[in-house]
């Protein structure tokens, strides 16, 4: 099996930045991180100068509904592979797929599709580390770009049949923690090793402690579809970022969340708080006009994905590298800090944190290498180039 070795590399890794880092990659594993500069090469060895680019950790997208023209409510594989090679070509190396509020029928054949997807080997792409069910319990007076049509209150019997669908691939809920029997499902799947989100959310401050005092452990695309931040009621927003036991999504597009408010969520919450997530839909990549999400009919122009009567906001066309350079840019974060945001953190939140979202001997080789603008030159994931020098062929992406 060829073994890498990526040579000449500024790698940001667990003890800081290492400059110049030889990163040698055998058997989908990083097996060691050394400043070595001259290379003994074997027949086997296959050596990429990183001209003194960036080597950090592959993203891991713990929200994001396809890209590339792939939907991962579509039941098809085709699609996710679409949605997954898309992102890979940003960094992404894993992705939690995401759903949108559906009937029970649609829901029940998307989770069976992403598992077997989860399970397959991997043609290429990022890797799917589990599933993220955003909806149904979710409250339409905060719907955002969800279907009220199937919005409804939570349902024990119903949350069984999705873990047993889903088996360990369940890795993100997210409900309104106001919504009755809400606090029972938060029992429930955190038992099962679930990540249980507030979103979509009319709660007040103190229905949302009631939540987390019954297991609820994380807020997504924090200020949207929720109730805002108000000086005599906190509301999710406040809460948020008031109780430690939650972290927080922020979508850095420039569009979702104010340059000032991400610095405040950042401040509050630190790197080791706070997710960088694309919650990218499968316009992402593809040119402006008229798509469907979940039912509904959006528009994108300028990047902008909305709502078709400019409603609301439906989910965005943001890639990882580019919350990263935002993150960098808008919220003045170092790139070790972004990083933590984009991979570290959000892989230790879904339990792949032993494996994932770190440069260091032993993880699996996700990596990314940057150019000194932060822009993607090339995407390993488990060992094997997905983009750049070495990745093979598959479908043709945005």
């Amino acid at each position: 099996m060829t073994r890498w070795i990526l040579r000449n590399a500024r790698a940001v890794t667990p003890e800081g930045i290492r400059d110049p880092a030889r990163i040698v990659v055998e058997d989908g594993r990083i097996v060691a991180i050394d400043n070595v500069t001259r290379v003994g090469q074997s027949d086997r060895d296959q050596v990429v100068d990183c001209g003194g680019g960036w080597v950090v950790p592959g993203f891991v997208d713990l929200h994001v509904h396809g890209g590339g023209g792939g939907d991962f409510m579509v039941p098809d594989p085709a699609s996710h592979r679409r949605a997954a090679r898309f992102h890979a070509r940003h960094g992404t190396t894993g992705l939690v797929a995401t759903t949108v509020t559906a009937s029970p029928g649609d829901t029940l054949a998307a989770i069976t599709a992403l598992r077997a997807s989860a399970e397959a080997p991997n043609p290429g792409g990022a890797r799917l580390l589990g599933i993220h069910l955003e909806g149904p319990y979710l409250n339409p007076a905060r719907r955002g770009a969800q279907n009220p049509r199937w919005m409804r209150d939570p349902d024990p019997v119903e949350l069984e049949t999705w873990l047993h669908a889903a088996g360990p691939y369940l890795k993100l809920l997210t409900l309104a923690p106001e919504r009755g029997r809400a606090a029972e499902c938060i029992r429930r799947a955190t038992q099962a090793g679930v990540v249980v989100a507030a979103g979509h959310s009319d709660a007040t401050y103190e229905q949302v402690t009631s939540a987390v005092e019954a297991g609820l452990s994380h807020v997504i695309h924090t200020f949207n579809g929720m109730r805002g931040l108000h000086h005599r009621e906190p509301g999710v927003a406040g809460a948020a970022l008031d109780l430690e036991a939650l972290t927080c999504e922020l979508i850095a597009d420039g569009l979702h969340v104010h340059p000032a408010a991400l610095r405040l969520v950042y401040r509050v919450k630190g790197p080791g708080g706070t997710v960088l997530v694309t919650d990218a839909i499968a316009a992402a990549g593809l040119p402006d006009g008229s798509y469907d999400l979940g039912g509904l009919r959006i528009r994108v122009a300028g990047g902008r994905a909305e709502l078709a009567d400019g409603s609301s906001l439906a989910g965005s066309t943001l890639t990882m590298d580019r919350a990263v350079r935002n993150a960098v840019r808008c919220m003045g974060v170092s790139i070790v800090e972004a990083v933590t945001m984009a991979s570290t953190t959000p892989a230790r939140l879904i339990g792949w944190g032993h494996r994932k979202g770190r440069l260091a001997p032993g993880y699996d080789a996700d990596l990314v290498l940057l150019d000194a603008s932060l822009r993607v030159r090339a995407t390993m994931v488990e060992g094997r180039f997905v983009h750049g020098p070495g990745a093979g062929g598959g479908d043709d992406v945005p």
